[in-house]
């Protein structure tokens, strides 16, 4: 119970480092101004409110999300690096906790974040898109929710990644600018390398982690929330999950091994 008790200071710590920020707090705010700002902007394009509502909030969450996932990596690419960068690593290693608890208060903190950014970009798009638009029960409402929650679940999964590598990255390379810099860049070529490094024209390619970063390909293509093209040969959701969960605990040992065994003190 004590050192249940000691982790739970610590992870309490960690977030009072996250939240006692003016920059986390402006972060939020504009995650929740585009996520009531965009359905009210769709609802003045379309001139009408006949649309389920479901349809615009789920096209508000993956515009918002965008940004969401980039609040989120700045927060993971800090979260470690910026105590080398402060100067406050020295601080943590001399009180009695380990540095694995250490680490791992620090992930937990992030995760949280991420978990309670998602949240709030799905709530307010869903109140103001429930407010502006029509939510008339219909044959076609709990497809098109489950649809929504289903994507929004994949875009959670991607986002959970992408911080993995920016957290990877700030634990080894005691770098904010490089994990945010390398995040941002995945974000923004993983689709590119994935036309490049076609499953279908190479075979190990399925295992290449940018081919199984987007999930919603697995979705029904004929969705009209759909963005991506279908699957490649020989790839399912299992099998992209199944790939996704090995880079993750290759990022997270990699993680834990250097950041314990490096002399974080020096």
């Amino acid at each position: 119970m004590a050192a249940l008790g000691s982790f739970g200071n610590l992870l309490l710590n960690e977030n009072m480092k996250v939240f006692r920020r003016v920059r986390t707090w402006i972060m939020l705010a504009i995650l929740v101004l585009i996520s009531l700002l965009m359905p009210v902007l769709m609802r003045e394009g379309m001139g009408s409110s006949d649309t389920l509502f479901w349809q615009p909030a789920a096209t508000t969450v993956q515009i918002a999300f965008f940004l969401n996932t980039i609040f989120c990596v700045v927060i993971a690419a800090e979260t470690v690096a910026g105590e080398f960068t402060w100067g406050t690593i020295k601080l943590l290693l001399i009180r009695p906790w380990s540095r694995s608890k250490i680490l791992a208060s620090k992930y937990l903190t992030v995760v949280g974040f991420s978990i309670l950014s998602t949240l709030l970009v799905i709530g307010m798009a869903m109140l103001s898109s429930y407010i502006l638009f029509s939510h008339e029960v219909s044959v076609d409402r709990s497809i098109i929710a489950a649809d929504a929650f289903t994507r929004w679940g994949y875009l959670y999964i991607d986002l959970f990644i992408t911080l993995a590598i920016a957290f990877m990255v700030s634990s080894v390379f005691r770098s904010g600018a490089l994990a945010i810099g390398l995040s941002l860049f995945i974000m923004f070529t993983q689709n590119i390398f994935s036309l490049i490094f076609n499953p279908d024209r190479y075979e190990w390619a399925k295992y290449v982690l940018f081919n199984n970063m987007n999930l919603s390909k697995y979705m029904n293509s004929s969705s009209d929330m759909g963005l991506m093209n279908g699957a490649s040969e020989g790839m399912t959701l299992g099998f992209s999950l199944a790939v996704l969960a090995a880079y993750y605990v290759i990022f997270m040992v990699i993680s834990w091994v250097v950041f314990n065994k490096r002399d974080v003190a020096g």
